[in-house]
């Protein structure tokens, strides 16, 4: 399975403060917001709920106000993994969202597609829209 995988990369400017981004990268009340309609964690294993539909992943990295990795944790996922950097550039101070993911090589463009829309609700939470 892992030799179907495709890697997304993407970034998306954000008008907010890396603490408060963090907060909605890192949290499940943060993810429940704009990422999935519910999100509970035990520990550091975080299950993602999308109408009526579960996903669970492992929080492996984490490092604060700066990124966030999730290990999906579900059978034939074992490869998968996303992960939210914050960038901020120096010179300007504007705040940039890059998420990595790995996906099914023939879902890579709804997979683009799907993170453009709920970044829009990211973006419209954060007030940034």
């Amino acid at each position: 399975m892992a030799d179907s995988l495709a890697r997304i990369e993407l970034e998306y400017l954000l008008k907010t403060s890396p603490a408060i981004l963090f907060n909605r990268l890192a949290t499940p009340s943060g993810l429940s917001e704009w990422f999935a309609d519910n999100v509970n964690v035990k520990g550091k294993v975080f299950t993602f709920i999308w109408e009526g539909s579960e996903q669970q992943a492992e929080q492996t990295l984490k490092k604060e106000n700066k990124m966030v990795r999730f290990q999906w944790l579900d059978e034939g996922m074992e490869d998968m993994w996303f992960e939210f950097n914050i960038d901020v550039d120096e010179l300007t101070g504007d705040v940039a969202l890059l998420i990595t993911d790995h996906v099914e090589a023939d879902d890579k463009e709804d997979s683009i597609e799907l993170w453009d829309q709920q970044v829009d609700v990211l973006k419209h939470g954060l007030g940034s829209a």
